[in-house]
């Protein structure tokens, strides 16, 4: 798939950071790669941080990406840090 706009939406904004939610059914290794969020390059600023539910449609994950990179239109967040841990028991 390719990011949607309709799925990104504001949680929070404050001091020129704004903090997002993300919801897709690509994987986050997807959602990782450089391009990904171009289409939102005019609303994402590096620093941003995007709460994100990945993987819907199969293996889903949950986390934060962070915006590394946002220049010339091109948006680059990091790896997804995921959200808690296995449960052992």
């Amino acid at each position: 798939m390719a990011y949607l706009p309709k799925d990104l939406s504001v949680l929070a904004y404050a001091n020129g950071f704004t903090l997002w939610h993300y919801t897709t059914p690509d994987a986050a290794t997807l959602v990782d790669n450089s391009g990904y969020f171009n289409g939102a390059s005019d609303l994402l600023r590096s620093g941003d941080m995007i709460l994100a539910n990945t993987g819907t449609a199969g293996t889903p994950a949950a986390g934060v990406f962070v915006v590394a990179a946002n220049a010339a239109g091109v948006v680059d967040v990091t790896n997804l840090s995921p959200f808690g841990a296995s449960n052992t028991d």
